[in-house]
C-alpha cells in the first residue's frame, strides 16, 4: 500500500513528505486507520535531542486520529471498519502494569513506543525500498495511513470533528489525566501549573472542570491570557521580581497549593513549585529532565512529595471519552488551542511550535501534497 508520510531522516534535517509503502495488511489484533489529523507534540521533536536512541529514518507522530479502513479481526476485536478512533500509546497488554490498569508503565513501553517498536512490525519503506522505522508510539501517524494495534485505539462519537481529536491521545491526556487521575483533584483543592503549553493548559481546563482553584505560571503573556480564559489565576514567571515565586503562589492559594504540575523541566521552577506546596502536597513532573535536578534544603520537608507521571496515569479508553464529553458540554475547550496545517507544511508547524506561536499544531494528512 502506497501513501504519503512525513519522514525524519536525521536529527538535524527537516521533515520530508514522501511516498512510502506499507507492505502488509492488518493482522489479528491490528487495524488500518486513514489519518484525519495528527498533533505535533514536543515528544516528537525531542527525537532531535535523543542522542540516536530513537532509530532514524522514521515516520513519527503519536497523536493521530482518523477512520478505520481495515481490520485483522481476532478474538478480542472490538473495532470495526468505519469506526472513528483516537490513537494513543502502545502497551503489551500482558505485564503486571497493564493488568493493573497502568498501561503507561508497561514493562515494554520503551521498546514499543520509543526504540524500535514491535519486532513483528511489517516493514515500512521509502520510494527506493529502504526501511523506515515505523510505529512511533505504536502509530507513526505523520502519514495518510497508520497500522496500529487495536488495543491503542479508542472509539469516539462519529459526530465529533475527528481531525481535531488526536492530541487527546497524549498531550491533552497527560495534562488532564495528571489532574483527574494522579491528583484526583476536586472542589476545595488548589493547583499550580508551571508552563502553560498544551499539557499545562489541558491541566488548567481539567482543573476548572473539576472545581479546582488553579494558578498558572508562564513567562509568555499570551499563554497567561489563555490560562486566564480557561479559569486559572495567571502568574508571570519573573526571576528578577521583588517577590519570590513561591511566596506569590502561596498568597494566591491561601497558604500554598495542594498539588503542583511542572511541564518545564526547569530545576529552578521545580524547587519553587515544591516550596509553594502545602504540607503533604505533591508535585508531578511530566517533562523529561535534561539537566541534573538538585533539590534545595527544605523543599521536601513536611510530607511533601515529588513523582514523575507518564501519560497522565491514564487508561486512554476511559479518559478520552470523558474528555470528549467534557468538550461537548463546553467544559474542556481544547479546540481553542489548535491550529491546523497541511502535512506538507510540517516544517512550518515545527517552527511555529518551537517559537511559541502556536500551542498545538495539528497536521492534516489528507492535504499531504503541496
Amino acid at each position: 500500500m502506497e501513501f504519503r508520510a512525513a519522514v525524519l531522516r536525521s536529527h538535524d534535517a527537516p521533515f520530508t513528505v514522501e511516498d512510502v509503502t506499507l507492505r502488509a495488511e492488518p493482522g489479528p489484533g491490528e487495524i488500518l486507520v486513514r489519518i484525519a489529523g495528527a498533533g505535533l507534540c514536543r515528544t516528537d521533536l525531542g527525537v532531535r535531542r535523543s542522542g540516536g536512541r530513537s532509530p532514524l529514518p522514521a515516520v513519527l507522530g503519536h497523536e493521530g486520529s482518523g477512520v478505520v479502513v481495515g481490520t485483522g479481526g481476532g478474538p478480542d476485536a472490538a473495532i470495526a471498519v468505519g469506526d472513528h478512533v483516537v490513537l494513543s500509546f502502545d502497551s503489551c497488554g500482558r505485564c503486571p502494569h497493564c493488568h493493573g490498569a497502568a498501561p503507561a508503565y508497561c514493562e515494554s513501553f520503551p521498546d514499543l513506543n520509543l526504540f524500535g517498536g514491535r519486532k513483528e512490525t511489517p516493514p515500512l519503506t521509502d520510494a527506493a525500498g529502504a526501511a523506515l522505522a515505523p510505529r512511533w508510539f505504536g502509530q507513526s501517524s505523520f502519514a495518510q495511513y497508520a497500522l496500529v494495534a487495536s488495543r491503542n485505539a479508542v472509539r469516539v462519537d462519529p459526530a465529533l470533528p475527528v481531525e481535531l481529536l488526536g492530541p487527546l491521545g497524549c498531550g491533552f491526556l497527560t495534562g488532564a489525566g495528571t489532574v483527574l487521575n494522579t491528583f484526583g483533584a476536586g472542589p476545595g483543592d488548589t493547583l499550580t501549573v508551571l508552563g502553560a503549553g498544551a499539557v499545562g493548559l489541558a491541566a488548567v481546563m481539567a482543573a476548572t472542570a473539576a472545581g479546582v482553584t488553579t494558578v498558572a505560571v508562564d513567562r509568555h503573556p499570551g499563554r497567561l491570557d489563555l490560562a486566564r480564559r480557561f479559569g486559572a489565576l495567571p502568574l508571570a514567571a519573573d526571576p528578577g521580581g521583588a517577590t519570590a515565586l513561591p511566596e506569590r503562589i502561596r498568597s494566591l492559594t491561601d497558604g500554598g497549593s495542594h498539588h503542583a504540575l511542572d511541564t518545564t523541566a526547569s530545576p529552578a521552577l521545580i524547587n519553587d513549585a515544591l516550596r509553594s506546596l502545602r504540607p503533604t502536597g505533591t508535585l508531578a513532573l511530566v517533562a523529561r529532565l535534561h539537566a541534573p535536578l538538585a533539590l534545595e534544603p527544605g523543599t521536601l520537608d513536611r510530607g511533601r512529595g515529588i513523582r514523575h507521571v507518564c501519560e497522565g496515569d491514564a487508561v486512554p479508553a476511559l479518559l478520552i471519552p470523558r474528555l470528549t464529553r467534557l468538550w461537548q458540554a463546553g467544559r474542556f475547550p481544547f479546540d481553542q488551542l489548535i491550529r491546523t496545517y497541511p502535512l506538507a507544511d510540517i516544517n512550518q508547524a515545527e517552527r511555529d511550535c518551537e517559537a511559541g506561536r502556536v500551542v498545538k499544531p495539528v497536521l492534516l494528512p489528507e492535504r499531504a501534497r503541496p
